[in-house]
């Protein structure tokens, strides 16, 4: 079995009475693919924001291949290795697709004392999302699931260990959701772990290994998709009583 890639121990954020994140534990396995859900306002994004070091943790620790990380600035972070996706992507919006890819290129051969052919790379990159024939248009003129491959193929750029995608088919069709799942199917099969956050429960049940769930800012349940589908304090978060 793989070894633990991503581990968060007893986890805690507040926001001044408020407290988003009550000690929440998890550890995700190198390679896997990892489902965090949970209602609006459970903590997930408060946790990914703790992980990729937009936020400040208020207690706990943050391991990352065995190293403790938890005060790390969040672009030291993302030269480790750990990337994420935004629900509403920020491309730059003067530059084409390609070169929208140009600077988290740079970035990660620079962290990683890894240079190459960065336009080769960034056309499989392209190839890979699916965007190859777009690579000369400025992101207005890309349709919403276009704009959610830019978005990930930027996250590509930046040479990921760890991928978390937070909310990548929020809006989409049903087809378009397929086509996302089958996009972030292959770059787990290029051995990158994924930790998916996602609303659409066909979604995250059908691509996760395993699942978590927070409610109220605690961890309330974790097993396989089955496992989840059956919780009882599953189905009481988010339906109620």
């Amino acid at each position: 079995m793989a070894g633990t890639l991503l581990e968060v121990d007893g986890l805690t954020k507040r926001f001044g009475g408020f407290t988003a994140l009550h000690r929440v534990s998890l550890s995700v396995r190198a390679g896997e693919r990892f489902g965090l859900i949970g209602p609006n306002g459970s903590g997930k994004t408060t946790l990914i924001n703790c992980v990729s070091g937009a936020l400040a943790a208020d207690g706990g620790r943050i391991l990352f291949e065995g190293r403790d990380i938890t005060t790390l600035a969040a672009h030291r972070r993302t030269r480790l290795g750990i990337v994420r996706s935004f629900q509403i992507p920020k491309p730059f919006t003067s530059m084409t697709v390609r070169e929208n890819l140009g600077i988290p290129l740079e970035y990660a051969a620079h962290a990683r004392s890894q240079a190459g052919d960065a336009d080769a790379e960034a056309a499989e990159i392209l190839r890979t999302i699916g965007l190859e024939a777009k690579a000369h248009l400025r992101p207005a003129e890309l349709t919403q699931i276009e704009m959610r491959k830019l978005e990930l193929a930027r996250a590509m750029a930046a040479r990921p260990t760890l991928l978390i995608s937070d909310e990548a088919m929020a809006g989409l069709s049903s087809v378009e959701v397929d086509d996302i799942l089958a996009l972030l199917f292959r770059l787990n099969e290029q051995g990158i772990t994924i930790v998916m956050i996602e609303h659409i429960m066909r979604a995250v049940m059908r691509f996760s290994e395993r699942v978590v769930v927070l409610d109220a800012g605690e961890r309330i349940a974790e097993g396989t998709p089955a496992e989840i589908v059956r919780n009882p304090a599953v189905e009481k978060a988010y339906l109620g009583e």
